[in-house]
Formats: C-alpha cells, structure tokens, sequence
C-alpha cells in the first residue's frame, strides 16, 4: 500500500463546496462581531437590544455544526478524526498552563502549527474543538464560548492557507509573524462581541467617552472601540499572547512541525491505498502486497 504523502498534504480536504461554506459561516460569523457598528438602534427600540446578543449565540453553534459536517462528509476519515483527537487534547492541557494570565496563552502556537501541516479544513475544525474541550476542562463555558471558538476556528485555517512552498527559518518567521498578527487580531475581535454591551465604559488615564453609543455612525464608534482596545487590551493581554506564541513556535517549532509532518506521511492523508499482487513461491498462492 502506499504510504508516501506529499509535503503539506492536507488532513482534511477542502473542495470548492466546502470553501464556499467555511465562507459564508466566517461572513456570518463576522457579522455577529460588528452588527452593533452596522445597525442605527432607535432609543425606543433600546429595550430590545438586549435581546440580539442571545439570538446571534443561539444561531452561531448551528453554523459552525453545519461547516463540520460539511468538512466531514468530503474528506475527515477515521485518520483525521484520531489525529484531531489527539490535537484537540493536546490543546485543552496546554491552555490550562497559562489560563490566560497576563495573556499568556499556550493553546495557540499549537492550533497555528497543527493548521500549517494540515490544512486550512482541519485547522478550522480544530479550533472549534480546542477551545470547546479546553472551556469544559477549565470551567470557561460561557457566552463568550461560541466567540471564542470561531476566533480559533479562522486562526486555524489561516494557518493552512499561508505560502505552503515557504520552509526552514523563513516559514518559522512567516509563523511567528502570523502568530504575533493573531494574537492582537483574537484579542480585538474578542472585546468587540462584549463591549457594545458595557454601559458607560471608562477609564481614569483617558479623558473621553470610550462607551458604545448606540445610533452612531459605525466609524465614529469604531474609533471609540480602537481606544478602548488599546487602552484595555492591546498592551496587556495582546501583546502577552504574542509573545507566548513568539517563543513558543521559535523554541518548539521547527519540532512540533517534524512531529506533525512525520504523523502526516506515516497516516498517508489524501493518499488512496492500492495493492498488487506477486507470486509467492513458498506458498504456491498469491497474496496482496501493501
């Protein structure tokens, strides 16, 4: 049978179909992030806001249970599903090492390396499954779970969408940049789903609403959230995250990417077997030959 896989080979397989659907649910999920910079709410219509945040968190582990079974029924066989097994547990014990403190989070660098060797379809699926089975072990099921999860969904499949021909110091580069441009990205992202939501918003080294002010043009409460982001986030928990996943895929890289590329061509992803025949003399019968 043949083992030998391509360098890059993805465990996952992504058709056109498939593309079009990690598509529309990023488009969909995104829209969950920014709705509040997009729609005018009329102050009468204020004590339905509260309402909103609640139906996008219903509709979002729908889209993302629709996109794996999307990625499941094309390529994820029992080989990608024992490797994202094994993944995902991986990542749920590493995140409880840093837990976020001062950000360091460990769960990253993984998710940004699994995504490289693998591909962009099962680096999106193992995002999901990271920060689920990682929410579960640490007690972090929350609101915030389903945000969290499509965050990692995208760090994941960019990872497997990057230059695949790039190798050696310069793709460790090409991660830690791509890691370090993440951690800033999730950390934005991740303020945007709750802060809409932060009534009179404020802090004492600022002088000036930094508040969402509902009815606003969307670029006039951007520029309050980049404020708040930067004033809250950007140079704390940000900038922690990226230096964890800066030392983390510099030190361990180019090992876990040897580990995973090994693991990879010894489980012959997207490599259909095929057999042949000898004669065997000592038993006089053919026999198949992998």
């Amino acid at each position: 049978m043949t083992s030998l896989t391509p360098r890059g080979a993805q465990a996952v397989r992504v058709g056109p179909r498939s593309m079009l659907v990690l598509a529309l649910a990023s488009a969909i999920g995104l829209m969950m992030f920014v709705w509040p910079l997009l729609v005018r709410v009329e102050p009468q219509s204020m004590q339905h806001a509260p309402d909103a945040p609640f139906i996008f968190i219903g509709i979002l582990p729908v889209i993302i249970v629709i996109v794996l079974a999307e990625l499941s029924e094309g390529g994820m066989d029992s080989k990608a599903l024992a490797m994202l097994g094994v993944l995902s547990a991986v990542n749920a014990a590493l995140r409880p090492l840093g837990a976020g403190t001062a950000g360091i989070e460990t769960v990253f660098f993984m998710l940004v390396l699994s995504g490289r060797v693998f591909g962009p379809g099962f680096g999106f699926v193992l995002g999901c499954t990271s920060l689920f089975a990682s929410a579960l072990l640490t007690a972090g099921v929350g609101p915030w779970l389903p945000f969290q999860m499509l965050c990692s969904a995208w760090i994941g499949m960019g990872a497997g969408l990057l230059p695949r021909r790039v190798s050696g110091k310069a793709e460790i580069a090409m991660l830690v940049a791509y890691g370090i441009a993440v951690a800033y990205l999730f950390g934005f992202l991740m303020n945007l789903w709750f802060w809409p939501f932060i009534a009179g918003a404020e802090v004492p080294y600022h002088d000036g609403h930094i508040s969402y002010v509902p009815g606003d043009s969307p670029w006039e409460n951007l520029h309050r959230f980049a404020i708040f982001t930067l004033l809250t986030s950007t140079a704390g928990w940000d900038t922690g995250r990226a230096i964890t996943n800066t030392v983390a895929i510099t030190v361990l890289g180019p090992a876990v990417l040897a580990t995973l590329r090994r693991a990879s061509r010894k489980a012959s992803y997207g490599v259909a077997p095929t057999f042949s025949t000898r004669s065997s003399s000592a038993k006089g019968m053919d026999e198949p030959v992998a």
